[in-house]
């Protein structure tokens, strides 16, 4: 694929390389947050018309297209934090279809590729939202479990798996190797009381069932899924054809009689009629399921005719998931209210009458910006209908006119700071306050400066720093260092314990780690994954205040823009007076240790891949901290593959492709040659 846009005389084909770059990015982004993060940030219709678009691009410029593209391939690359496992035979996506017509042009492309009208048999199986697991079993006896992962390689889950009660460990009259398919959920009960002890014990709740059932499976002590009672369906296995079956429906009986849990709600069709019927019976009895479904799965019933059909790089032919349209509920619109970030930006918010979605009570939902509100002509009284966004996030889809009060007004965008009373000023699509000494920006940076992804401080959470703000203690965060146990305890609700307890973890918190420091900082664009790819580079916080535009570019996954935002916050008035306060009080971020030269690998990326002879996160640290940069998958951009045992097919691309593939000993040596320092002494 070429990634670089024409030089020059065409804008038109310019542009088109322009927004396939876009979607590309945006697809892995998206793919990341679901596989890796377990933490979706967007609707699955949104996702796919994103696929959508990116593929009817690839088709009108095939230069565009290249197996590396989201379009061809399957999930997002195993986490580096687990082994990497690699499946006997790939364990494919499967196509979406949201509208009738979808469903139509799949059954049409059937018949055209078997080229035959005659009556298709599929087999209906609700799609469980859950996460997919591929079990090995060699002899009979289960030899490893690994999540899919990208497709080709997954994460290894095996101890975590054997927790789950209903999975078979030993198996009688199978083939010598058997890799069985499924998806490992948690059902809504148990959910809600996990979600009720993680509340309990001051920790955040899970956002849903997936991400609930992804963390545990993912966990590296295997007491934490054991506590949590996960459960599993299985629908395949990686070759059919070594079992005595003719149809999915045989199939799955025979997974059933091997003692592993089918799901029973699955019901053999003649055509889409038939289909349509029982999809439209899950979509309205959907809720009253034990378990999380987002779909239901049609299969092409006869295994001959699946094999006939074939598959795509990323998906089989002969099946499709039905989308349950996003739950939406109609609810009356009480108030627009307004919110100030820690930035000042402005967002409203919708409050309305709770009601029951995705399992969870909601009675709010953000509204971006005034001109959402304005697009929506969203007035207070109106019926509203609302939903999750990607099953998480709650929205407001719409207004129902045909309901609207006679004296709903419009709403008023507003003008001055519901906080401070000062001027608000146009900000792009947004409103922002932009006084420096704003209440509400002030408690939400001493809010957000405490928080757990900055420096947890225990004990400093929203009540207390507005209880300080209130009474003049603190107003900003140089301020908390100030305070002492004989003042908090002259305040309500303050015992000398609590003070004391609050005063050693603010004390505790004057050397901080450097990525957790400049993620409380609130530098624009900044999350974890930044702050720590910037502490890696440059070890202190004096090294970063002293980087210029291009130091700051040259950081891994920091692009210009991000760059020149961090660099216009670190010069800002309030910001210097920020760090100066919090100098002179003696809280300054730890020099980070973890880091060895700092650019001697600058020039290079490598791909780790197979089981390597030490964690494979600390070799990643170690040429991460020597300015390489360390990607999940092979490209021609590439370097060097540093394979351990198993590599899988990294090594096989990388041998194609003409790039060096490396043992370990070898990139000791590499290492030796670059001048850093050996990865046993890092």
């Amino acid at each position: 694929m070429n990634d670089a846009p024409p030089a020059s005389g065409d804008d038109d084909l310019r542009e088109v390389h322009a927004r396939a770059a876009d979607l590309r990015r945006r697809i892995e982004d998206a793919n990341h947050a679901y596989f890796v993060e377990d933490a979706p940030r967007m609707s699955d219709a949104a996702y796919d018309a994103l696929v959508r678009e990116l593929r009817a691009l690839e088709d009108a410029h095939p230069e565009l297209r290249s197996e590396t593209s989201p379009t061809q391939r399957v999930g997002a690359e195993p986490s580096p934090d687990l082994r990497t496992l690699t499946h006997g035979v790939p364990l494919y996506s499967l196509d979406n279809a949201f509208e009738d017509a979808e469903l139509d042009a799949f059954a049409d492309r059937i018949r055209r590729t078997l080229g035959s009208d005659a009556p298709i048999a599929y087999v209906c199986e609700l799609k469980i939202d859950g996460l997919s697991v591929n079990l090995r079993y060699e002899d009979g006896e289960l030899a490893w479990a690994a999540t899919r992962g990208n497709g080709r390689e997954g994460e290894e889950i095996t101890p975590n798996a054997r927790t789950i009660p209903t999975i078979p460990t030993h198996l009688d009259d199978v083939p010598d190797v058997l890799e069985v398919r499924g998806e490992i959920y948690l059902p809504k009960e148990v959910f809600a009381r996990i979600n009720a002890e993680r509340e309990e014990a001051g920790d955040a709740p899970f956002r849903n069932p997936r991400n609930a059932a992804a963390g545990t499976v993912r966990q590296l002590d295997a007491s934490v899924a054991r506590r949590r009672t996960l459960q599993a369906f299985f629908y395949g296995v990686g070759r059919p054809e070594n079992l005595d079956v003719a149809t999915q429906a045989e199939l799955l009986d025979w997974l059933a009689a091997k003692g592993f849990p089918v799901n029973p709600d699955r019901r053999t069709v003649d055509g889409l009629d038939e289909a349509r019927d029982v999809i439209a019976r899950w979509t309205d009895a959907r809720s009253d399921l034990p378990y999380d479904a987002d779909g239901v799965v049609l299969k092409v019933n006869d295994l001959t005719l699946q094999r006939e059909l074939g598959a795509t790089s990323r998906a089989p032919r002969w099946a499709i998931a039905w989308k349950f349209p996003a739950e939406a509920k109609r609810t009356t619109l009480r108030a627009i209210t307004v919110q100030v970030g820690r930035t000042g930006k402005i967002t409203p918010v919708a409050e309305f009458d709770a009601r029951m979605l995705e399992g969870t009570e909601v009675t709010r939902a953000t509204l971006h910006n005034p001109g959402f509100v304005h697009d929506l002509d969203l007035r207070v009284g109106d019926t509203i209908v609302v939903h999750k966004s990607g099953g998480v996030i709650p929205e407001v889809l719409r207004v129902v006119e045909a309901d609207r009060p006679d004296d709903a007004a419009p709403w008023r965008t507003p003008e001055r700071c519901p906080a401070c009373d000062a001027e608000l000023i146009t900000d792009g699509a947004n409103l922002r306050c932009v006084n420096p000494d704003c209440p509400a920006q002030r408690q939400e940076r001493l809010q957000h400066w405490a928080s757990r992804k900055a420096l947890d401080i225990e004990g400093l959470g929203e009540r207390s720093i507005e209880q300080f703000l209130e009474v003049g203690l603190v107003r900003s965060i140089p301020d908390l260092y100030d305070l002492d146990a004989a003042a908090l305890t002259d305040l309500e609700g303050w015992a000398r314990t609590s003070a004391e307890n609050l005063i050693e973890e603010l004390h505790r918190a004057r050397t901080p780690d450097l990525a957790a420091f400049l993620v409380g900082l609130g530098l624009p664009q900044v999350g974890p994954a930044t702050a720590d790819a910037l502490a890696r580079r440059f070890r202190t916080l004096d090294a970063i205040l002293d980087a210029d535009l291009a130091d700051l570019v040259a950081v891994p996954d920091v692009g210009e823009a991000t760059a020149r935002m961090v660099r216009d916050a670190l010069d800002a008035a309030a910001m210097r007076a920020t760090l100066d306060g919090l100098r002179t009080r003696g809280v300054w971020p730890e020099a980070r240790s973890d880091v060895g030269t700092g650019d001697a690998l600058a020039d290079l990326t490598f791909v780790l891949t197979g089981a390597l002879s030490r964690p494979r996160d600390a070799v990643k640290d170690r040429l991460e901290g020597a300015g390489a940069r360390v990607t999940g998958s092979v490209s021609k951009k590439t370097d060097y593959v540093v394979a351990g045992e198993d590599p899988g097919s990294k090594a096989d691309k990388a041998a194609a492709l003409g790039i060096p593939v490396l043992d370990e000993d070898d990139l000791e040596a590499l290492l030796h040659e670059r001048g850093v320092a050996p990865l046993e002494d890092a």
